[in-house]
């Protein structure tokens, strides 16, 4: 066999984030109980590192770049992938500190515990055969079962993680039994082998991979038919968690799914475009409709969500043909996550004294108690609704104009229907806030913010209307970087 000297600078952002990890672990030991906020202080700036070696990167490498015996590729699509991931990571750790340390949650173990799972999403980011996926999706979701868990006074947490765990354990089965199925085929597990022999094969047994391995994804995307963990565990988890998993991780598993669907199974476009038409479909049926019915704000955002990832779906599988389809969405599932964590980090700004805000009636009359947080909450409900001017709408216009180039105008139709739909229970929450008095008890209580979190929820919420506003230049960036 002949051996290549790996391009080590092309996993510099990697190094650079297990390197801070180790170091921040041990610091985390000596270091004492008052001085604790040291450990947020550096998964901070290693996540602000991490971002500024990845970003001169779009520069360095215009063209791909394979290293490390064929696992690792660090293209447009991982590059841009890090950097969304490292920037939507910062703002979950920055809103779960007050939380955190109101609670008797492990705050030292909290923010190590995400660094790594930082680390686990950078490496499925750039992975180029299914043995680095397998292990960046492993390392990610080993540490998202420790956190659910780590809210310990909370019976719904452990719950939570209990089913979190089983589920998760079955969707790696599920991925490895598809993977050694595609070893037995191609006889390599290389993305860009796998495609190359895939051409070439005419029986069953890539299909029944492609099973698989497509349930494995469908599951760490949470759309349906294995879509029954989310609504606990993000009702369960501390507020938090709910918003990391809602966030970084969505933009993880977009990256892995183009690059098991779009670069190692191009020769089965038509049989997977089938699939995911299903499972858009009944995404986005049973998430808008289950929504509806939900008293539990997390809980309704939990089934939003899983109609989301069924509009994501909608720009794969148009894709084929219209490459526009993968850049829609892209820049659809970067803007969810972009919202769905503004929304997450309200409720956390609003759980104060081991009081949990998660209900819909304790956002009654919000605009009397906190105007501008009222004005946020409103900014990104109309996002996740496709209210222009709002960056949703041109999310939302984007994912149906592919559709329609793509030949698919029922599938438009259809999509536009279930958004009129989803936007009964957003707008409803809008209503409760700005049409309701607040009521007795912990609905009148007055909201309290300091001022990190409010420049920060600022950000989240203006982001969201500037994007809708001059949406260009994002749009543009998904283009090159998945077109």
């Amino acid at each position: 066999m002949n051996f290549s000297m790996p391009q080590f600078s092309a996993a510099l952002p990697e190094m650079f984030i297990l390197s801070m990890a180790c170091i921040i672990l041990l610091v985390d030991v000596f270091v004492a109980e008052r001085y604790r906020f040291v450990t947020y202080l550096l998964v901070q700036l290693t996540l602000i590192g991490a971002f500024f070696i990845t970003l001169p990167q779009y520069r360095e490498y215009p063209e791909p770049i394979i290293t490390f015996g064929g696992n690792y590729i660090v293209d447009k699509l991982a590059i841009l992938s890090k950097l969304f991931i490292y920037v939507f990571s910062f703002f979950a750790f920055a809103y779960a500190r007050d939380y955190i340390k109101s609670r008797r949650i492990a705050r030292s173990e909290y923010y190590l515990l995400g660094l790594f799972s930082v680390l686990g999403m950078s490496v499925m980011a750039s992975a180029y055969s299914f043995l680095t996926i397998y292990l960046g999706l492993e390392l990610l979701s080993l540490v998202l079962y420790a956190m659910v868990a780590m809210y310990k006074e909370s019976d719904l947490a452990v719950e939570a993680a209990m089913k979190y765990f089983v589920l998760g354990a079955l969707a790696s089965g599920l991925l490895l039994y598809g993977i050694s199925l595609l070893y037995g085929v191609t006889g390599d597990i290389q993305i860009g082998t796998v495609a190359q022999v895939l051409e070439k094969q005419q029986n069953m047994v890539p299909l029944v991979a492609l099973i698989f391995v497509l349930g494995a994804l469908i599951f760490k995307f949470g759309a349906v038919p294995f879509h029954m963990w989310v609504p606990d565990v993000y009702q369960g988890a501390s507020t938090p968690t709910t918003l990391f998993i809602a966030s970084a991780p969505k933009v993880a598993a977009f990256a892995i799914t183009i690059r098991v669907l779009v670069q190692a199974m191009p020769s089965l476009s038509v049989t997977w475009g089938h699939v995911l038409i299903v499972i858009a479909i009944l995404s986005m049926f049973l998430g808008n409709l289950l929504a509806i019915a939900q008293s539990n704000l997390k809980r309704m955002l939990a089934y939003s969500s899983i109609a989301h990832i069924g509009y994501t779906l909608l720009g794969i599988l148009a894709g084929p043909y219209d490459p526009q389809g993968y850049s829609a969405a892209m820049f659809y599932i970067s803007t969810y996550v972009l919202v769905a964590a503004g929304a997450f980090a309200i409720i956390s700004i609003m759980s104060k004294e081991g009081i949990e805000f998660d209900k819909l009636d304790d956002y009654r009359g919000l605009n009397a108690r906190n105007p501008w947080l009222a004005f946020m909450m409103l900014l990104l409900l109309f996002s996740m609704a496709g209210v222009p001017p709002t960056v949703g709408f041109f999310a939302k216009l984007g994912l149906l104009e592919a559709l329609v180039q793509a030949d698919y105008v029922w599938l438009a139709v259809l999509a536009l229907i279930f958004a009129l739909i989803g936007a009964y229970y957003y707008l409803r929450v809008v209503m409760l806030m700005y049409f309701e008095e607040p009521v007795d008890g912990v609905g009148s209580l007055p909201v309290i913010m300091s001022a990190d979190m409010r420049i920060a929820i600022s950000i989240n919420g203006a982001a969201a209307l500037l994007l809708g506003l001059l949406p260009s230049f994002f749009i543009d960036l998904c283009r090159i970087s998945v077109g």
